[in-house]
């Protein structure tokens, strides 16, 4: 897997492995992420587009004077500027750690200082929310980048718009070599043993995420896939994110919350051949019955799994009676990474 991804002697950083590998080959123009919004609406980035925006963020990132091993910090909801400043920060050297866009200011404040902050990336609405009235007891964060969430950026001291940044950034941008031991991402574990613990990532972990990803979730190079997954957890970044970015193919991300409706009509109009949830949202579906189901068939769908927690039998049964497909669990934790 690692000389197939990274080949030998290469430098394993995850934002390029993720986005620049493919300009060479046929999947440069292949739609990457398809965005879907609450109100259905529907953007599109290739993988040529997603190379370019994260160099400019990457620029953005240098301009400021935040480069290797540098914390930076993601409190967004699942938008395209999410997935642009992750991977660019990667290509940067930094260190990515993203939060749950649900979390309230404590749990972000304790992150955030935990993980020693040095840039962070948000909605203005959540700054305004959930971080401006933390902000005094966070020395070390030396710069807020936000987006429009429903809230244009405004004049808050200590804050930028992001898109203006992006917009004078340039497209070119050589990725920062990564050693595989390098620090890549952190990620928080939910706290329900006490204070938060920072899981360390490394960039080598692309190995880990490329092999998993083919050997345990079936990805093929044509697929369509789907991860429910918010980022804000660990599933949601290895799979939601990295994972099926080495693998070049096309990954839906929905921003809405769950709706049964909804998720089998994104299940059958997306065609979505692998599909990667959670115990919670099985469980959700199977509550809501199966008259909202009744009459569709997914043919695109191959592979189904599910991680989080034990998946009963019964969801098991479930997904082969409804779905046409058994669910498969697997296991794993923050602290691994990736799918064991």
């Amino acid at each position: 897997a690692r000389s197939e991804l990274v080949g030998a002697g290469a430098s394993p950083n995850i934002g390029f492995l993720a986005t620049d590998r493919h300009l060479a080959t046929p999947r440069a123009d292949r739609v990457a992420l398809r965005f879907i919004g609450r109100d259905d609406g529907r953007r599109e980035l290739t993988y040529r587009d997603l190379a370019r925006l994260s160099n400019r963020f990457a620029n953005v990132l240098r301009a400021l004077g935040v480069g290797k091993g540098d914390r930076v910090f993601m409190l967004a909801d699942r938008v395209p500027e999410l997935y642009v400043a992750t991977l660019g920060a990667l290509k940067s050297g930094c260190v990515v750690s993203p939060l749950f866009s649900a979390f309230g200011p404590e749990p972000v404040r304790t992150r955030l200082a935990l993980g020693e902050a040095r840039v962070l990336v948000t909605g203005a609405s959540l700054y305004r929310r959930k971080v401006a009235g933390i902000r005094d007891a966070l020395p070390r964060l030396a710069h807020v980048l936000l987006y429009d969430d429903g809230e244009a950026p405004g004049d808050s001291a200590g804050t930028c718009d992001l898109a203006r940044l992006m917009t004078d950034a340039a497209d070119e941008f050589e990725t920062v070599a990564t050693a595989p031991d390098d620090m890549a991402l952190l990620h928080f574990t939910s706290g329900t043993t006490g204070a938060p613990k920072g899981a360390i990532h490394v960039h080598d972990a692309a190995v880990a995420h490329y092999a998993t990803a083919r050997f345990a979730l079936d990805l093929h190079a044509d697929d369509v896939f789907w991860c429910s997954a918010d980022p804000g957890w660990v599933t949601g970044t290895s799979y939601g994110i990295v994972a099926p970015l080495l693998h070049g193919v096309t990954s839906v991300v929905d921003a809405a919350d769950f709706d049964a409706v909804r998720w089998y009509r994104l299940l059958r109009e997306e065609r979505v051949n692998v599909w990667y949830t959670a115990p919670t949202a099985i469980r959700m579906l199977m509550k809501a019955g199966n008259e909202v189901v009744r009459g569709l068939r997914f043919p695109d769908l191959r592979f189904v799994a599910s991680v989080g927690e034990p998946l009963n039998p019964e969801a098991v049964w479930w997904g082969l009676e409804v779905l046409g497909k058994p669910i498969h669990d697997n296991w794993w934790q923050t602290e691994t990474g990736g799918i064991m």
